[in-house]
């Protein structure tokens, strides 16, 4: 991961978050590219956020969280959705990015592959993950360049900044970022 990004990863995931609209994510499994362009994260803050996983402590899941920023967290939701994050922050923080949708850029038919359609292919947090090949396997996998990479871009739109969704603590705050 060259400078710039490391910099940019280790600042705190609600600063972090709407930088990353409009930035492509790319996956390489198994000699598979797939890639999207980020158009919705979602911010979670540690171990000060009642939200995030990170909030009660280290376990085993979480503990990629809990790592130098430029890592990824994959987590299993409702025992069958892969949510992918970033690692952001100080190493010990648990911050991360959840990355919640993006439009398919590279490895389409791979992505409809995966997940058995045409349509509404990385249109929430779970579609993603499945299209773009990541599981549990890969938490903790660095943003290397290799496997992982994120790539500079631009949104293609205003960011907006709403409530996030799908969490029950911590609703109100504005920390879920969409291109407009």
């Amino acid at each position: 991961m060259d400078t710039a990004l490391r910099t940019l990863l280790g600042r705190p995931a609600v600063e972090v978050a709407p930088l990353l609209l409009g930035m492509t994510f790319r996956t390489s499994t198994n000699g598979v590219v797939t890639s999207v362009r980020l158009t919705e994260v979602e911010a979670y803050m540690g171990t000060d956020d009642p939200a995030s996983h990170a909030y009660r402590g280290i376990t085993p899941r979480t503990r990629p969280m809990f790592g130098a920023a430029g890592v990824i967290y994959v987590y299993l939701s409702y025992g069958v959705h892969h949510c992918v994050n970033i690692v952001t922050g100080r190493e010990g923080e648990g911050q991360a990015v959840l990355l919640r949708a993006g439009t398919p850029v590279e490895g389409v038919t791979i992505m409809e592959e995966r997940r058995g359609r045409s349509a509404g292919l990385t249109d929430g947090p779970g579609k993603l993950g499945q299209a773009l090949g990541l599981t549990t396997a890969y938490s903790g996998a660095p943003i290397d360049g290799r496997t992982i990479e994120l790539e500079p871009g631009e949104p293609t739109g205003e960011v907006l900044a709403t409530p996030r969704v799908g969490i029950s603590r911590a609703t109100e705050r504005p920390w879920r970022f969409v291109t407009g």
